[in-house]
């Protein structure tokens, strides 16, 4: 079998593996109808069937989706999509009187069409996830104007950090020598720290407004959580999620001594905003479930409609409490170690095989093998193998992790709060609180709420 055959099998034999996994998963969104005993002082029955019938309507769009995305891929594969998108490029490059021999322009080219029939091929997709899905379901909460206008934002955001990454890369290849490998991960990592800095800084209030927490109970609880555990917290945030829609996060940033917190207004019980400042509206015209702090609702007869959501002041810090324990234990800084290790051993074996020109001529490129394409070849579809069991490592990781944070979070003496917490949200959310544990060491980072809340009561402290 040579080595395009050999690819097309082993996506199709991953694509059977992942919608048995699914269909899995789906038997248990079907099977299970009762609520679990330990989640009904929160969950009820309604809710909890609401919660299902959600799951349901997720799974089904899932795999229609991945049939889909299947179908798409083997066809671009098995068509020439690739060669024919690099010839298409320079093409335009000639129509546009700038010459197809610079290899880095021409790449840059191939990456912006790409990008943009990807956009096109997977809208129907997205459009029918967010206003039929997420519609039925009381979760969206944009216009079709305010939803393509932040689509096109995001792609030319995305263009904008990948194009000079990209010409980078492609630059240090060609001139690095035996050990591009090492030139190419420390570029990388100084890039991907220096996101990590711009984008909560510069970029993400480009997408969603972030106002100070105001002076207040959570405010006082929050710095005086984070004092006790000599967090340097400099600022407190709110986002206003609720403009795209009802489901709630909270989340950490920032370096050293420069840490910061962001609360989704979703997330708050009683957070209303001070002022209204954001031009765009979200639907004005939905009723039912919606987030409190959503500053577009402001039509007067909605508002004895609304429902109640999101978590009181103890259940949003004892959610902190679990968030810190992930920085008390160095989870982020674990995670970003064993990435970069995983870019660099990528590199090194990227660099024992991009002289193979066997490979690439499988795909189509005979007379002309760019760099670009390379990359390409190589870490979407050589490596798809070590892809997957990586993507399994990772979760099974991770999944570790957040049962740490409960534990960090008990040991606070949070217990209930976050117990109650993670109940509140996940009925906000529409969670189905029960996975297929096959399903759910493949394919989720969390473990379920069930195992979350099972683990935690087995917790036995000295003080207990």
């Amino acid at each position: 079998m040579d080595v395009f055959s050999s690819v097309l099998a082993f996506m199709w034999l991953v694509y059977f593996w992942d919608t048995y996994l699914s269909s899995r998963q789906h038997k248990v969104y079907e099977n299970v109808r009762k609520l679990p005993d330990e989640l009904e002082s929160v969950i009820d029955q309604t809710n909890f069937e609401k919660a299902r019938n959600y799951a349901l309507d997720r799974s089904s769009y899932g795999f229609w989706h991945g049939l889909y995305s299947q179908c798409e891929s083997t066809f671009i594969l098995c068509f020439n999509g690739i060669p024919l998108l690099w010839m298409l490029s320079g093409k335009l490059l000639e129509s546009m009187g700038l010459s197809e021999d610079s290899e880095i322009t021409h790449s840059l080219l191939f990456i912006v069409l790409g990008g943009v029939i990807s956009t096109i091929l997977s809208l129907p997709w997205s459009l029918y996830s967010t206003f039929v899905i997420e519609e039925r379901h009381g979760f969206n909460k944009m216009t079709l104007g305010f939803y393509l206008k932040d689509l096109v934002k995001k792609f030319v955001v995305t263009q904008l950090i990948t194009i000079p990454l990209i010409s980078l890369i492609i630059y240090v290849i060609q001139i690095g020598g035996d050990y591009f490998f090492v030139y190419a991960w420390a570029m990388i990592f100084v890039f991907l720290l220096i996101i990590m800095h711009v984008y909560p800084e510069y970029i993400a209030p480009l997408f969603d407004k972030y106002t100070p927490l105001p002076d207040g109970e959570l405010k006082s609880k929050i710095e005086e959580l984070a004092s006790s555990l000599k967090f340097p917290l400099k600022k407190l945030f709110v986002v206003e999620g609720s403009k795209r829609s009802a489901h709630s996060n909270a989340y950490l940033y920032g370096f050293h001594k420069n840490k910061r917190i962001v609360l989704y207004d979703t997330l708050l019980e009683d957070y209303s905003p001070v002022e209204k400042t954001e031009p765009e509206s979200p639907k004005e015209d939905d009723k039912g479930d919606q987030a409190v702090g959503d500053e577009t609702e402001t039509a007067p007869q909605t508002k004895p409609e609304k429902k109640k959501i999101g978590c009181n002041n103890d259940e949003v810090v004892a959610i902190l409490g679990h968030e810190l324990g992930h920085w008390k234990f160095s989870h982020t800084l674990k995670q970003l170690a064993i990435s970069q290790v995983s870019i660099l051993f990528s590199f090194f074996l990227f660099g024992k095989l991009m002289n193979q020109s066997i490979l690439f001529s499988a795909f189509g490129f005979v007379d002309v093998q760019p760099t670009l394409i390379k990359l390409l070849i190589v870490f979407s579809y050589i490596f798809s193998p070590i892809n997957e069991v990586e993507s399994v490592l990772v979760n099974l990781m991770t999944r570790r992790f957040e049962y740490q944070a409960d534990e960090f979070s008990v040991g606070l003496g949070k217990r209930d709060n976050l117990k109650m917490a993670l109940l509140k949200l996940f009925k906000d959310n529409s969670g189905f609180p029960v996975d297929d544990w096959l399903y759910s060491i493949c394919h989720l980072s969390h473990p379920s709420l069930l195992e979350r809340v099972r683990a935690m009561d087995r917790i036995k402290y000295k003080s207990e």
